[in-house]
């Protein structure tokens, strides 16, 4: 596998971050960012939806706390890594091993938020021969489930039907998000917050965290919103593998309050998969990646 690599430093008042490309082996360039302890215990972090590698940034102290490398990958047509045609959840587990391979890790454990849970799962599905550890935070569970959006936001239901009904028209929908993002990106986390419940709305008035979740948001649509459109159908359909067969450990958090990923999903994964390790946080939202990062990042590395 060749690979090329460029380290790189934020721009001013960035969180530093250790930026790569690697080109896997049918030839598509996997872009990735590193944070957290260069020398301590490796865990790969998949983002969020719509989301990139920029998404780690916000746990670089909580990482740096429990001595834990941070590899953070773009998934293909997020940021900076190729688009993947034809893709499904479990292609993934294939990059993130190639990935691993290039870097030398042999074992390491994985952390997927909202829209990186079921990639997560599908890790710890796939290749759990080398993982350490596995975590969903705030996770997207399956669609099919009866209720699966009960609790969910108005725009997240919305996005979701059409993803599941009819997957071409939820280009309207992130083309808005996208040109939001782009030109006003203090309306955009504006209208990110008045659809969040009180506890994240707390969360993302922190000037710092909510630059770092624009940043994010406006790398995440870098190549355009095709990537989106593409995963959005994904999550939508059968995932390609079941929840109850996945025989490893999982750990699980969820939040009550969550109006992004609601509670329905949380239990059902918590249920659906045999040795998972549920931790249910009644009165707060989604962000559970920022709150309670250093305690997850301690469960799946101690």
């Amino acid at each position: 596998m060749n690979k090329t690599a460029e380290a790189a430093r934020g721009a001013a008042g960035e969180r530093p971050r250790r930026e790569h490309v690697i080109v896997l082996a049918d030839g598509r360039r996997l872009a990735y960012a590193e944070y957290g302890d260069p020398a301590g215990t490796p865990v790969f972090f998949f983002h969020g939806y719509p989301g990139s590698r920029l998404e780690a940034s916000l746990g670089d102290d909580a990482a740096r706390g429990q001595h834990v490398r941070v590899i953070a990958p773009d998934r293909p047509g997020f940021g900076l890594s190729d688009p993947q045609r034809g893709r499904r959840i479990l292609d993934w587990p294939r990059d993130v091993v190639q990935l691993a391979d290039g870097l030398g890790v042999e074992r390491f454990a994985v952390v997927g938020i909202s829209g990186g849970g079921p990639y997560a799962a599908a890790c710890a599905y796939a290749i759990p021969e080398r993982l350490t550890g596995a975590a969903i935070i705030s996770g997207v569970g399956p669609f099919d489930i009866n209720g699966a959006t009960e609790g969910m936001s108005r725009e997240n239901r919305v996005l979701f039907w059409l993803a599941r009904r009819a997957p071409q028209l939820t280009y309207i929908p992130l083309f808005l998000m996208a040109q939001v993002v782009r030109r006003w990106p203090q309306r955009a986390l504006r209208q990110m917050m008045k659809s969040m419940p009180e506890p994240d709305r707390r969360v993302l008035s922190d000037p710092a965290t909510g630059a770092a979740f624009i940043a994010d948001a406006r790398e995440a649509f870098r190549q355009g919103i095709g990537a989106a459109v593409q995963e959005g159908a994904i999550y939508a359909r059968p995932w390609g593998f079941r929840l109850e067969d996945v025989r490893m450990p999982v750990h699980l958090w969820q939040g009550g309050a969550d109006t992004n990923v609601p509670p329905v999903m949380g239990r059902y994964q918590a249920q659906a998969i045999p040795n998972c390790i549920a931790t249910f946080y009644e009165d707060e939202g989604h962000l559970l990646g920022v709150t309670h990062l250093g305690e997850i990042l301690a469960a799946i590395t101690g």
